[in-house]
Protein backbone atom coordinates (compact mmCIF):
# COMPACT_ATOMS: atom_id res chain seq x y z
CA UNK A 1 0.00 0.00 0.00
CA UNK A 2 1.16 3.55 -0.84
CA UNK A 3 0.48 6.24 2.04
CA UNK A 4 -0.11 9.34 0.49
CA UNK A 5 0.67 12.07 3.30
CA UNK A 6 -0.74 15.45 2.72
CA UNK A 7 1.95 17.08 4.35
CA UNK A 8 4.26 15.64 2.73
CA UNK A 9 4.56 16.71 -1.29
CA UNK A 10 6.23 14.17 -3.67
CA UNK A 11 5.31 15.52 -6.52
CA UNK A 12 4.14 12.51 -7.94
CA UNK A 13 0.64 11.03 -8.34
CA UNK A 14 -0.14 8.51 -5.43
CA UNK A 15 -1.76 6.10 -8.20
CA UNK A 16 1.52 6.03 -10.41
CA UNK A 17 3.22 5.29 -7.11
CA UNK A 18 1.61 2.45 -6.05
CA UNK A 19 1.83 1.12 -9.76
CA UNK A 20 5.72 1.39 -9.22
CA UNK A 21 5.72 -0.15 -5.54
CA UNK A 22 3.68 -3.12 -6.91
CA UNK A 23 6.37 -3.70 -9.64
CA UNK A 24 8.90 -3.84 -6.67
CA UNK A 25 6.33 -6.42 -5.49
CA UNK A 26 6.64 -8.28 -8.68
CA UNK A 27 10.30 -8.25 -9.17
CA UNK A 28 10.79 -10.35 -5.79
CA UNK A 29 10.39 -13.44 -6.41
CA UNK A 30 7.28 -16.10 -4.68
CA UNK A 31 5.45 -12.82 -3.68
CA UNK A 32 1.93 -13.39 -4.49
CA UNK A 33 0.28 -9.79 -4.77
CA UNK A 34 -3.69 -10.25 -3.88
CA UNK A 35 -4.19 -6.46 -3.22
CA UNK A 36 -2.95 -2.92 -3.53
CA UNK A 37 -4.38 0.17 -2.86
CA UNK A 38 -3.65 4.23 -1.95
CA UNK A 39 -4.25 5.13 1.65
CA UNK A 40 -4.43 8.85 2.19
CA UNK A 41 -4.03 10.24 5.22
CA UNK A 42 -3.86 14.00 6.74
CA UNK A 43 -0.37 13.42 8.71
CA UNK A 44 1.50 9.91 9.96
CA UNK A 45 0.92 9.07 13.25
CA UNK A 46 4.22 8.13 15.22
CA UNK A 47 3.47 5.17 16.62
CA UNK A 48 1.28 3.36 14.09
CA UNK A 49 1.28 5.98 10.34
CA UNK A 50 -1.84 5.06 10.57
CA UNK A 51 -4.83 6.29 12.69
CA UNK A 52 -5.93 3.97 14.77
CA UNK A 53 -9.63 3.02 13.09
CA UNK A 54 -7.53 2.56 9.78
CA UNK A 55 -5.49 0.12 11.25
CA UNK A 56 -8.67 -1.94 12.16
CA UNK A 57 -10.13 -1.61 9.22
CA UNK A 58 -6.54 -2.75 7.52
CA UNK A 59 -6.08 -5.78 9.61
CA UNK A 60 -9.28 -7.12 9.10
CA UNK A 61 -9.27 -7.13 5.85
CA UNK A 62 -6.10 -8.43 5.82
CA UNK A 63 -7.12 -11.30 7.89
CA UNK A 64 -10.00 -11.78 5.80
CA UNK A 65 -7.36 -12.65 2.73
CA UNK A 66 -4.78 -14.31 5.01
CA UNK A 67 -2.08 -11.82 3.88
CA UNK A 68 1.29 -12.90 5.38
CA UNK A 69 3.48 -10.19 4.12
CA UNK A 70 2.48 -6.55 4.13
CA UNK A 71 4.55 -4.05 1.78
CA UNK A 72 4.28 -0.23 2.46
CA UNK A 73 5.50 1.92 -0.27
CA UNK A 74 7.46 4.59 1.79
CA UNK A 75 9.59 5.02 5.11
CA UNK A 76 8.44 3.20 8.54
CA UNK A 77 10.16 4.13 11.26
CA UNK A 78 11.38 0.86 13.44
CA UNK A 79 8.44 1.23 16.27
CA UNK A 80 6.04 1.80 13.34
CA UNK A 81 6.74 -1.28 11.91
CA UNK A 82 6.79 -3.37 15.09
CA UNK A 83 3.67 -1.60 16.66
CA UNK A 84 2.06 -2.52 12.86
CA UNK A 85 3.00 -6.47 13.05
CA UNK A 86 1.65 -6.63 16.33
CA UNK A 87 -1.74 -5.31 15.26
CA UNK A 88 -2.15 -7.41 12.09
CA UNK A 89 0.25 -10.41 12.58
CA UNK A 90 2.20 -10.17 9.84
CA UNK A 91 5.55 -9.19 8.17
CA UNK A 92 5.96 -5.73 7.00
CA UNK A 93 8.52 -4.40 4.75
CA UNK A 94 8.59 -0.66 3.99
CA UNK A 95 10.16 0.49 0.47
CA UNK A 96 13.66 0.00 1.62
CA UNK A 97 13.42 -3.21 3.24
CA UNK A 98 11.08 -4.43 -0.16
CA UNK A 99 14.63 -2.83 -2.30
CA UNK A 100 17.08 -4.64 0.10
CA UNK A 101 15.26 -8.14 -0.66
CA UNK A 102 15.40 -7.32 -4.51
CA UNK A 103 18.72 -6.59 -4.74
CA UNK A 104 20.06 -9.65 -2.50
CA UNK A 105 17.99 -11.86 -4.81
CA UNK A 106 19.54 -9.95 -7.67
CA UNK A 107 23.46 -9.15 -6.86
CA UNK A 108 25.50 -11.96 -9.25
CA UNK A 109 29.29 -10.50 -8.64
CA UNK A 110 31.51 -10.50 -5.65
CA UNK A 111 31.13 -7.03 -5.08
CA UNK A 112 27.27 -6.74 -5.12
CA UNK A 113 26.99 -9.31 -3.01
CA UNK A 114 29.09 -7.56 -0.55
CA UNK A 115 27.65 -3.76 -1.40
CA UNK A 116 24.02 -5.26 -0.38
CA UNK A 117 25.08 -7.28 2.80
CA UNK A 118 26.52 -4.07 4.03
CA UNK A 119 23.32 -2.11 3.07
CA UNK A 120 21.02 -4.49 4.93
CA UNK A 121 23.37 -4.41 7.94
CA UNK A 122 23.22 -0.62 8.31
CA UNK A 123 19.28 -0.57 7.87
CA UNK A 124 19.34 -3.51 10.35
CA UNK A 125 21.26 -1.83 12.73
CA UNK A 126 18.46 0.98 13.30
CA UNK A 127 15.77 -1.56 13.90
CA UNK A 128 16.60 -3.48 16.57
CA UNK A 129 13.92 -2.10 18.34
CA UNK A 130 11.76 -3.89 16.43
CA UNK A 131 13.32 -7.53 18.08
CA UNK A 132 11.40 -9.02 20.84
CA UNK A 133 11.50 -7.78 24.62
CA UNK A 134 14.81 -10.23 25.41
CA UNK A 135 16.76 -7.62 23.50
CA UNK A 136 15.79 -5.02 26.49
CA UNK A 137 16.76 -7.18 28.74
CA UNK A 138 20.47 -6.47 31.12
CA UNK A 139 23.48 -8.64 30.24
CA UNK A 140 25.38 -10.19 33.31
CA UNK A 141 28.35 -11.99 32.66
CA UNK A 142 32.50 -11.84 33.16
CA UNK A 143 32.92 -8.22 31.56
CA UNK A 144 35.06 -9.75 29.06
CA UNK A 145 32.00 -9.65 25.96
CA UNK A 146 30.33 -6.35 26.49
CA UNK A 147 30.82 -5.79 29.88
CA UNK A 148 28.31 -6.17 32.84
CA UNK A 149 25.11 -3.99 32.15
CA UNK A 150 25.56 -4.07 28.47
CA UNK A 151 21.84 -4.39 27.21
CA UNK A 152 20.74 -7.34 24.14
CA UNK A 153 20.60 -4.34 21.99
CA UNK A 154 23.28 -3.00 22.40
CA UNK A 155 25.69 -6.57 22.27
CA UNK A 156 23.58 -7.09 18.69
CA UNK A 157 24.47 -3.64 17.55
CA UNK A 158 28.23 -4.07 18.45
CA UNK A 159 28.32 -7.36 16.61
CA UNK A 160 26.60 -5.75 13.17
CA UNK A 161 29.27 -3.27 13.73
CA UNK A 162 32.12 -5.38 13.86
CA UNK A 163 30.39 -7.37 10.77
CA UNK A 164 29.96 -3.96 8.86
CA UNK A 165 33.82 -3.21 9.81
CA UNK A 166 34.71 -6.73 7.99
CA UNK A 167 32.51 -5.82 4.86
CA UNK A 168 34.23 -2.40 4.45
CA UNK A 169 37.90 -4.53 4.52
CA UNK A 170 37.03 -6.98 2.27
CA UNK A 171 34.92 -4.49 -0.29
CA UNK A 172 38.32 -2.34 -0.21
CA UNK A 173 39.98 -5.47 -1.34
CA UNK A 174 37.28 -5.58 -4.00
CA UNK A 175 37.66 -1.86 -4.90
CA UNK A 176 42.08 -2.51 -5.77
CA UNK A 177 40.90 -5.21 -7.79
CA UNK A 178 38.67 -3.10 -9.71
CA UNK A 179 41.03 0.34 -10.27
CA UNK A 180 43.21 -2.42 -12.05
CA UNK A 181 40.82 -3.62 -14.26
CA UNK A 182 40.03 -0.01 -14.69
CA UNK A 183 43.46 1.19 -15.51
CA UNK A 184 43.90 -1.72 -17.65
CA UNK A 185 40.56 -0.68 -19.60
CA UNK A 186 42.57 2.94 -20.17
CA UNK A 187 45.05 1.18 -22.01
CA UNK A 188 42.70 0.07 -24.47
CA UNK A 189 42.10 2.50 -27.29
CA UNK A 190 38.24 2.29 -27.17
CA UNK A 191 35.90 4.76 -25.59
CA UNK A 192 33.79 3.64 -22.85
CA UNK A 193 30.10 4.47 -23.49
CA UNK A 194 27.87 3.91 -20.00
CA UNK A 195 23.78 3.27 -20.32
CA UNK A 196 22.04 5.00 -17.28
CA UNK A 197 18.48 5.75 -16.67
CA UNK A 198 15.61 4.74 -14.64
CA UNK A 199 14.93 1.38 -13.87
CA UNK A 200 12.99 -0.61 -16.19
CA UNK A 201 13.90 1.80 -19.19
CA UNK A 202 15.26 -0.87 -21.51
CA UNK A 203 19.29 -0.35 -21.09
CA UNK A 204 19.67 -4.00 -20.79
CA UNK A 205 17.56 -4.71 -23.75
CA UNK A 206 19.87 -2.08 -25.78
CA UNK A 207 22.47 -3.81 -24.50
CA UNK A 208 22.00 -7.31 -25.33
CA UNK A 209 20.61 -6.16 -28.57
CA UNK A 210 24.70 -4.98 -29.42
CA UNK A 211 26.52 -7.88 -27.27
CA UNK A 212 24.92 -10.95 -28.15
CA UNK A 213 25.23 -10.94 -23.93
CA UNK A 214 22.38 -12.68 -22.39
CA UNK A 215 21.38 -10.07 -19.56
CA UNK A 216 18.66 -10.10 -17.42
CA UNK A 217 16.70 -7.94 -19.67
CA UNK A 218 12.60 -8.25 -18.27
CA UNK A 219 9.41 -6.14 -18.23
CA UNK A 220 10.49 -5.57 -14.24
CA UNK A 221 12.05 -2.82 -11.59
CA UNK A 222 16.05 -3.73 -11.20
CA UNK A 223 16.67 -6.15 -13.80
CA UNK A 224 20.07 -5.29 -13.75
CA UNK A 225 21.97 -4.86 -10.04
CA UNK A 226 25.99 -5.56 -10.98
CA UNK A 227 27.56 -3.49 -14.28
CA UNK A 228 28.51 -5.76 -17.00
CA UNK A 229 30.70 -4.68 -19.75
CA UNK A 230 31.68 -5.65 -23.20
CA UNK A 231 33.97 -4.99 -25.97
CA UNK A 232 31.49 -4.34 -29.30
CA UNK A 233 31.73 -3.20 -32.86
CA UNK A 234 28.75 -0.40 -33.05
CA UNK A 235 26.63 -0.93 -36.57
CA UNK A 236 29.28 1.95 -37.98
CA UNK A 237 32.24 -0.09 -37.45
CA UNK A 238 32.92 2.04 -34.36
CA UNK A 239 34.77 0.32 -31.16
CA UNK A 240 33.27 0.77 -27.88
CA UNK A 241 33.24 -0.81 -24.28
CA UNK A 242 29.65 -0.65 -23.15
CA UNK A 243 28.79 -0.23 -20.22
CA UNK A 244 24.97 -1.45 -18.76
CA UNK A 245 24.35 0.16 -15.00
CA UNK A 246 22.25 -0.64 -12.27
CA UNK A 247 18.17 1.37 -12.84
CA UNK A 248 18.17 4.34 -10.94
CA UNK A 249 14.91 5.16 -8.66
CA UNK A 250 12.97 7.71 -6.94
CA UNK A 251 13.06 7.63 -3.16
CA UNK A 252 16.22 5.68 -3.55
CA UNK A 253 17.28 3.79 0.23
CA UNK A 254 20.10 5.87 1.55
CA UNK A 255 21.88 3.10 2.42
CA UNK A 256 21.57 1.52 -1.17
CA UNK A 257 23.13 5.09 -2.58
CA UNK A 258 25.80 4.79 -0.67
CA UNK A 259 26.54 1.23 -0.96
CA UNK A 260 26.13 0.89 -5.07
CA UNK A 261 28.44 4.24 -5.50
CA UNK A 262 31.16 2.33 -6.01
CA UNK A 263 29.87 -0.04 -8.65
CA UNK A 264 28.16 3.65 -10.27
CA UNK A 265 31.66 5.06 -10.48
CA UNK A 266 32.06 3.13 -14.03
CA UNK A 267 29.99 6.28 -14.70
CA UNK A 268 32.88 8.78 -14.07
CA UNK A 269 35.26 7.39 -16.56
CA UNK A 270 32.64 6.50 -19.22
CA UNK A 271 33.50 8.94 -22.05
CA UNK A 272 30.16 8.90 -23.32
CA UNK A 273 26.64 8.79 -21.18
CA UNK A 274 23.67 7.37 -23.02
CA UNK A 275 20.18 8.39 -20.67
CA UNK A 276 18.29 5.62 -21.64
CA UNK A 277 14.59 6.59 -20.82
CA UNK A 278 11.26 4.76 -21.41
CA UNK A 279 9.46 7.52 -23.42
CA UNK A 280 6.02 5.46 -23.10
CA UNK A 281 6.00 5.82 -19.67
CA UNK A 282 3.29 8.11 -17.79
CA UNK A 283 6.02 9.72 -15.26
CA UNK A 284 9.51 9.63 -17.58
CA UNK A 285 9.55 13.74 -17.05
CA UNK A 286 10.00 13.05 -13.69
CA UNK A 287 11.86 9.71 -13.73
CA UNK A 288 14.51 11.49 -16.01
CA UNK A 289 15.33 14.50 -13.57
CA UNK A 290 15.46 11.57 -11.16
CA UNK A 291 18.13 10.24 -13.06
CA UNK A 292 19.60 13.80 -13.96
CA UNK A 293 19.80 14.37 -9.95
CA UNK A 294 21.59 11.37 -9.25
CA UNK A 295 24.03 11.77 -11.86
CA UNK A 296 25.09 14.83 -10.33
CA UNK A 297 25.49 13.61 -7.16
CA UNK A 298 27.50 11.39 -8.41
CA UNK A 299 30.14 14.32 -9.52
CA UNK A 300 30.06 13.65 -13.70
CA UNK A 301 31.99 15.54 -15.28
CA UNK A 302 29.99 18.24 -17.25
CA UNK A 303 32.44 17.87 -20.33
CA UNK A 304 31.52 14.31 -20.69
CA UNK A 305 29.40 14.21 -23.50
CA UNK A 306 25.50 13.15 -22.76
CA UNK A 307 22.95 12.19 -24.71
CA UNK A 308 19.21 10.54 -24.26
CA UNK A 309 17.70 8.23 -26.15
CA UNK A 310 13.79 8.39 -25.93
CA UNK A 311 13.30 4.29 -25.72
CA UNK A 312 10.30 2.04 -26.15
CA UNK A 313 9.14 3.77 -29.72
CA UNK A 314 7.36 0.57 -30.29
CA UNK A 315 4.83 1.18 -27.15
CA UNK A 316 3.72 4.85 -28.36
CA UNK A 317 0.39 4.99 -30.34
CA UNK A 318 0.14 6.67 -33.91
CA UNK A 319 -1.03 10.33 -31.81
CA UNK A 320 1.81 10.14 -29.64
CA UNK A 321 4.34 8.91 -31.67
CA UNK A 322 4.06 11.75 -33.96
CA UNK A 323 3.83 14.39 -30.71
CA UNK A 324 7.35 12.91 -29.41
CA UNK A 325 8.92 12.45 -32.76
CA UNK A 326 8.56 16.51 -33.08
CA UNK A 327 9.55 17.29 -29.31
CA UNK A 328 12.75 14.90 -30.08
CA UNK A 329 13.61 16.87 -33.45
CA UNK A 330 13.58 19.70 -32.03
CA UNK A 331 16.24 18.70 -28.92
CA UNK A 332 19.75 18.24 -29.72
CA UNK A 333 21.45 15.40 -28.53
CA UNK A 334 18.04 13.18 -28.19
CA UNK A 335 17.40 10.59 -30.21
CA UNK A 336 13.73 8.36 -30.34
CA UNK A 337 14.22 5.09 -30.90
CA UNK A 338 13.10 1.68 -30.15
CA UNK A 339 15.53 -0.93 -28.69
CA UNK A 340 12.84 -4.15 -29.39
CA UNK A 341 12.50 -3.61 -32.92
CA UNK A 342 15.68 -1.58 -33.54
CA UNK A 343 13.47 1.24 -35.27
CA UNK A 344 15.24 4.68 -34.80
CA UNK A 345 18.63 2.95 -33.49
CA UNK A 346 20.90 3.39 -37.01
CA UNK A 347 20.90 7.34 -36.71
CA UNK A 348 21.53 7.28 -32.74
CA UNK A 349 24.59 4.71 -33.57
CA UNK A 350 25.74 7.34 -36.30
CA UNK A 351 25.18 10.05 -33.68
CA UNK A 352 27.51 8.33 -31.37
CA UNK A 353 29.89 7.70 -33.40
CA UNK A 354 30.53 11.10 -34.64
CA UNK A 355 30.75 12.38 -30.75
CA UNK A 356 32.93 9.67 -29.81
CA UNK A 357 35.38 10.38 -33.08
CA UNK A 358 36.99 13.54 -31.09
CA UNK A 359 37.86 16.46 -32.39
CA UNK A 360 41.72 15.85 -33.26
CA UNK A 361 44.57 18.38 -32.24
CA UNK A 362 48.23 19.01 -32.77
CA UNK A 363 50.78 18.73 -29.82
CA UNK A 364 54.58 18.56 -29.37
CA UNK A 365 56.37 15.87 -27.38
CA UNK A 366 59.58 15.50 -25.72
CA UNK A 367 59.77 11.77 -24.72
CA UNK A 368 63.58 10.71 -22.46
CA UNK A 369 65.33 7.89 -24.39
CA UNK A 370 64.10 6.03 -21.62
CA UNK A 371 60.20 5.94 -22.49
CA UNK A 372 59.89 3.48 -24.47
CA UNK A 373 56.78 2.32 -23.19
CA UNK A 374 55.20 5.37 -23.92
CA UNK A 375 56.66 5.64 -27.41
CA UNK A 376 55.55 2.59 -28.12
CA UNK A 377 51.84 3.30 -26.92
CA UNK A 378 51.71 6.25 -29.27
CA UNK A 379 52.27 4.66 -32.35
CA UNK A 380 49.94 1.99 -31.14
CA UNK A 381 47.26 4.87 -30.81
CA UNK A 382 48.46 5.55 -34.27
CA UNK A 383 48.78 9.32 -33.57
CA UNK A 384 52.70 10.10 -34.34
CA UNK A 385 52.57 12.75 -37.17
CA UNK A 386 56.24 12.93 -37.18
CA UNK A 387 59.17 12.06 -34.69
CA UNK A 388 63.09 13.13 -34.66
CA UNK A 389 65.76 12.51 -32.58
CA UNK A 390 67.43 15.56 -30.55
CA UNK A 391 69.66 15.71 -27.56
CA UNK A 392 67.13 15.94 -25.10
CA UNK A 393 65.27 12.85 -26.30
CA UNK A 394 62.34 11.98 -28.58
CA UNK A 395 60.58 14.92 -30.44
CA UNK A 396 57.21 13.71 -31.43
CA UNK A 397 54.29 15.49 -33.32
CA UNK A 398 51.03 13.85 -32.45
CA UNK A 399 47.42 14.20 -33.52
CA UNK A 400 45.01 13.12 -30.82
CA UNK A 401 41.95 13.34 -29.10
CA UNK A 402 41.26 14.71 -25.47
CA UNK A 403 40.91 11.41 -24.29
CA UNK A 404 44.27 9.61 -26.13
CA UNK A 405 45.99 12.70 -24.00
CA UNK A 406 44.15 12.09 -20.41
CA UNK A 407 44.95 8.02 -21.36
CA UNK A 408 48.36 9.03 -22.22
CA UNK A 409 49.09 11.00 -19.21
CA UNK A 410 47.97 8.18 -17.24
CA UNK A 411 50.26 5.86 -18.25
CA UNK A 412 52.86 7.73 -18.12
CA UNK A 413 52.26 8.66 -14.33
CA UNK A 414 51.74 4.59 -13.57
CA UNK A 415 55.03 4.33 -15.52
CA UNK A 416 56.92 7.39 -13.54
CA UNK A 417 55.17 5.32 -10.01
Amino acid sequence: MHPDIRSVDRGRLPEHALSEAQALAYALPGLDVVGAEVVRLPKAHPGLLFGTGKVEELGTRMADLDVDLVLIDGPVSPVQQRNLERAWEVKLLDRTGLILEIFADRARTREGVLQVELAALSYQRTRLVRAWTHLERQRGGLGFVGGPGETQIEADRRAIDEQMVRLRRQLSKVAKTRDLHRAARRKVPFPVVALVGYTNAGKSTLFNRLTGADVLAKDMLFATLDPTMRAVTLPTGKQVILSDTVGFISDLPTQLVAAFRATLEEVLEADLIVHVRDIAHSETESQAQNVRSILADLGVRKETPLVELWNKSDLLDAESAEAVTNRAARVEGVFLASSVTGQGLDGFFDAITLILDDVRHLETLTLGFEQGRARAWLFQQGVVEHEVQTDEGIKLQVFWTDRQKRNFRDLRHGTQG
